[in-house]
C-alpha cells in the first residue's frame, strides 16, 4: 500500500505496473483520516521543510545567486542584472485582516533591515475589496514614498497616504542615518518588482507604476505552476525547473509569504482576542489587558460578577458594570 496525497490521474496503470515491479499487489491511497491521514501530513511537512531548506542553500551560495541575477537579466531583457529587489504579497482570511509584505533580496541574498509590512485600508478604511486592489494600495505608498524621499513635492491626500507616525511633512529629500550613512526607508529604488500572483496582480502593479511615471520592470510569479507573467505579454515564461533564477523568485515569494502571514496571523490573533471588548466606552488597551491577565480569558471575563470586574486595577464600578452588561448582551 503506498499512501499519496493526491491520485495521479492514471491511478491504475500506475499501480498495475508497481505490482509487476513488485511481483505483488500494489494500491495507491489518499488516507482521509486516522494514524495514516496523520503521517501523510509529517510527510508533506518535512518535505516543505526539506524543499524550503535546499532553497536556502542555493540562495546563500554566491555562485548560484550571481548566476541567478543573470539569468533574471537574459529572461527578462534586463539592461543589467538586478542587484536589489522587491518582492511584495498580500495575506488575509476571508478578505479580514489584510496586510500586505515587501521583502527585499540585494545581490540574491535577504536584506531583513529593509522588509516592510503595510496594513491594507481600502478606500473606505476597513481594507481592500480584493488582492489586485489591495496590491494597487500597497505598490501606491510604497512609490509614492520612493518619490517623496527623492524630493518630489507631494499632494496634501498623497502625503497623507504615505505618511508614517512622526512625519508630518509632504517633502522629504532621502534622509541619511547618521549611524550607517545609507538612506533611510524608501529612498532607493528597486531594480525589479516582484509581485506574488498571476496576470491579475501584475496588471494592479503595472497599473500604479504608469499612474506614478515610475519606470521599473515588474514580474508576477505565479504559484500553481511556477508561471511568470510579464505585463504585456499574452503568455507566461515558463523558466526551467532547475534555473537558479526560478529558484531565486521562489525564494522571494517564499519569504514575501511568510513576512506577510506571521504579522496577518498576529494581527488576526489580537483581533480575535479583544474584538469583543473593543466596543465597551471607556475600556481602552491597557484597562483590556488588565481584565484579561486578571481573569485569563474572556469567557471567564463573562463569568465573573460585577463586583468581581471592578477589583480590577482601574476599573471602577460603573465600567465594571458596562462590561458585565456587553459580554452578558454577547453572550445571550
Amino acid at each position: 500500500e503506498i499512501l499519496v496525497p493526491v491520485l495521479p490521474p492514471d491511478a491504475e496503470a500506475v499501480a498495475a505496473w508497481l505490482t509487476g515491479l513488485r511481483g505483488a499487489k500494489v494500491e495507491l491511497r489518499v488516507p482521509q483520516r486516522g494514524d495514516k491521514a496523520a503521517l501523510m501530513d509529517t510527510v508533506r511537512k518535512n518535505a516543505e521543510e526539506a524543499l524550503r531548506l535546499h532553497k536556502t542553500r542555493r540562495a546563500g551560495d554566491l555562485t548560484q545567486r550571481s548566476q541567478a541575477l543573470e539569468e533574471l537579466a537574459q529572461a527578462f531583457d534586463l539592461p543589467e542584472a538586478p542587484l536589489r529587489v522587491e518582492c511584495y504579497d498580500i495575506s488575509h482570511t476571508q478578505g479580514t485582516y489584510q496586510v500586505g509584505s515587501m521583502v527585499v533580496f540585494e545581490d540574491g541574498a535577504p536584506r531583513k533591515s529593509d522588509y516592510r509590512r503595510f496594513l491594507i485600508r481600502g478606500q473606505d478604511g476597513h481594507g481592500a475589496t480584493d488582492d489586485t486592489a489591495a496590491m494597487h494600495e500597497v505598490l501606491t505608498r510604497r512609490f509614492k514614498r520612493l518619490l517623496a524621499e527623492q524630493g518630489q513635492e507631494l499632494s496634501q491626500e498623497d502625503a497623507e497616504l504615505v505618511g508614517e507616525e512622526g512625519d508630518g511633512v509632504a517633502l522629504a529629500s532621502g534622509p541619511i542615518d547618521p549611524e550607517t550613512g545609507r538612506a533611510r526607508r524608501f529612498s532607493y529604488a528597486p531594480s525589479l518588482v516582484v509581485v506574488d500572483g498571476g496576470l491579475p496582480q501584475v496588471n494592479a502593479a503595472r497599473a500604479v507604476l504608469d499612474e506614478l511615471g515610475v519606470d521599473v520592470p515588474l514580474v508576477g510569479l505565479a504559484k500553481r505552476l511556477e508561471e511568470v507573467w510579464v505585463p504585456g505579454e499574452e503568455f507566461p515564461v515558463i523558466l526551467p525547473r532547475t534555473s537558479p533564477a526560478l529558484y531565486l523568485l521562489q525564494y522571494l515569494r517564499d519569504e514575501s509569504h511568510r513576512f506577510a502571514i506571521t504579522h496577518h496571523r498576529s494581527k488576526r490573533s489580537k483581533g480575535m482576542t479583544r474584538s469583543v471588548l473593543d466596543d465597551i466606552a471607556g475600556l481602552g488597551p491597557a484597562r483590556q489587558a488588565a481584565l484579561l491577565k486578571e481573569f485569563g480569558s474572556v469567557k471567564r471575563l463573562r463569568e465573573a460578577s460585577v463586583e468581581q470586574i471592578s477589583q480590577v486595577k482601574g476599573i471602577g464600578p460603573a465600567l465594571a458594570a458596562a462590561v458585565a452588561e456587553h459580554l452578558g448582551a454577547q453572550g445571550r
